[in-house]
């Protein structure tokens, strides 16, 4: 199959890598030249602009995969341009409810518009990513050779229409900062005890040798805590992608109390005023272990790569 994918960033060019490499065709289009040589050489074929990019397609679906503040503008650049019957992606970080207005958009242009929360980070390429699909059901099964080619084995199903993929996406990633919250306290809580000197990475180790908390998180931190025991350098300001956010504004809608995720998610916000503490350091440090997200956000001098 061949698919149009607008977006080569630290998931996009990944994921062209391993559409590629999983035997599918990949025209590709970034804002800056870099990624799109990268992909020319894996195998991808290069457009100049979305007029381009649609005339190497037939059928034309269009893969967007763009940080969320910028969609909306490639989505009106690309959807006058699309013939009806075609299909259009966002596999960003959207907020569901601009899922479900663009579908309706798309549908007056006779697009079929499909949202796909993507998890994997810049692990994706290799062990595959979970994806989270809203939208037509016949178009994603259309779809299901791309979706094939980049997830693992049963790692990607459809959930509903337009929006309920991003919206489980959105409740994903709400978890996930839960789930990091307690492990990096937790190694807080052992690296400042009466018992000095306890080696934190042979914690994370035995931990994911069968234990209860045996995951992929802990794994990062494991990787994290080998690399760097004493976390040096890193500033211990974290950043939030606006997901767990919208998970926490719709959970007060629905009147859902969610504290644990609050929790977390508050810390983030201190750590950003200047509330840092070694479980913050390791949490930036487990961040940038599975998505590449900068160690020092705010430090000015981190490169653009790191900047996403």
């Amino acid at each position: 199959m061949k698919i149009g994918f607008s977006g080569l960033g630290r998931m996009g060019g990944n994921m062209v890598a391993r559409l590629l490499e999983n035997g599918q065709e990949v025209v590709v289009l970034n804002r800056s030249p870099e990624p799109v040589e990268q992909a020319v050489v894996l195998g991808a074929e290069a457009a100049q602009d979305y007029k381009d990019l649609i005339n190497k397609l037939d059928p034309v679906i269009v893969w967007l995969m763009l940080p969320e503040d910028v969609t909306d503008e490639h989505f009106n650049k690309v959807l006058p341009l699309m013939p009806k019957g075609s299909i259009l992606i966002d596999g960003g970080n959207s907020n569901f409810n601009n899922s479900v207005k663009r579908a309706k958009i798309a549908a007056e242009h006779g697009v079929n518009f499909m949202d796909v929360g993507t998890s994997g980070g810049i692990l994706g390429r290799t062990a595959g990513y979970a994806m989270m699909v809203g939208g037509d059901e016949n178009s994603a099964k259309k779809l299901a050779p791309i979706f094939d080619s980049l997830a693992p084995k049963n790692g990607w199903g459809r959930f509903g229409p337009a929006g309920s993929g991003h919206y489980v996406k959105m409740v994903h990633n709400a978890i996930e900062y839960g789930m990091m919250e307690s492990l990096v306290e937790g190694y807080r809580l052992i690296k400042e005890s009466s018992f000095p000197g306890i080696d934190l990475a042979k914690v994370a180790g035995v931990w994911q040798q069968g234990s209860i908390v045996e995951s992929l998180l802990n794994r990062m931190a494991l990787q994290a805590l080998t690399k760097n025991p004493a976390l040096g350098g890193i500033e211990g300001v974290v950043a939030e992608s606006g997901e767990a956010r919208w998970g926490l504004e719709t959970a007060k809608e629905l009147g859902i109390p969610m504290p644990s995720i609050q929790a977390a998610f508050d810390v983030r916000l201190a750590s950003q005023k200047g509330e840092v503490t070694y479980a913050t350091r390791l949490l930036a440090a487990m961040r940038n272990e599975f998505g590449g997200h900068a160690l020092n956000p705010t430090d000015p001098n981190r490169s653009e790569a790191e900047k996403g």
